[in-house]
């Protein structure tokens, strides 16, 4: 059986639910599956929607953006490392440790997601952000 995994939101990611809430409707989840709301998305699927944006599977996939938060939020060095690993649902794997380190390090979560969603607003309005025109496209399936 999988251990649930309680997840803070920023105030940002609140505001993005309500806004998907009024798109998607109140099912059981947040992103379903294409094929049956009885499942989530799988990361396949998101994996095909960056590769339709013109990622490259070296540059980016739906588990590197685990990745870059972990190597960002542990360079920031404002951050318990154990808390970072628990917010990320990463087991510990020293047997013992994981036996006596139960902590949810809720609040310094709360904290960490807050920063990381104004970080990801930092990086964004500080960039040049590039709009591509799908319509002049051509599709992969088409000859």
């Amino acid at each position: 059986m999988r251990r649930p995994h309680r997840v803070p939101l920023s105030a940002q990611v609140a505001g993005l639910f309500e806004e998907l809430w009024a798109l998607t409707g109140h099912g059981r989840y947040c992103f379903p599956s294409f094929r049956t709301g009885q499942r989530p998305m799988s990361e396949n699927t998101v994996n095909a929607a960056l590769r339709a944006l013109g990622f490259g599977q070296e540059e980016m996939t739906a588990h590197g953006f685990r990745a870059m938060a972990a190597t960002l939020l542990n360079e920031t060095g404002q951050f318990n490392p154990d808390a970072i690993e628990r917010q990320l649902a990463h087991m510990e794997n020293n047997g013992v440790r994981r036996a006596y380190t139960r902590g949810e390090y809720w609040s310094e979560r709360v904290a960490l997601m807050q920063f990381w969603s104004d970080e990801l607003e930092r990086l964004r309005d500080g960039a040049k952000v590039l709009k591509p025109n799908f319509a002049t496209r051509k599709r992969p399936d088409a000859a």
